[in-house]
């Protein structure tokens, strides 16, 4: 597709579709800041809770995967 037949229509929904994505991907790496702390020292004062603060640290990666479903459906929008 050319440059000069992209309509600014077009424009703005890439666009969303990128906030989509960053927005979640900043959110997830918030979460997981925290939570990988909070898990690092559970995990100093009991070793066993080793796979509890695995889990709930990759759990925060679903809102990445719910960002880019949106952003995907958004770029459907442009067709």
């Amino acid at each position: 597709m050319a440059l000069e037949n992209i309509s600014t229509g077009a424009g703005l929904l890439g666009m969303a579709a990128a906030v989509a994505v960053a927005g979640s991907a900043i959110g997830a790496a918030l979460a997981e800041k925290e939570i990988g702390a909070a898990a690092i020292g559970a995990m100093a004062e009991k070793e066993e809770l080793f796979g509890k603060g695995l889990l709930l640290t990759v759990i925060p990666e679903t809102l990445v995967i719910f960002g880019l479903v949106v952003a995907i459906l958004i770029l459907q929008l442009v067709q």
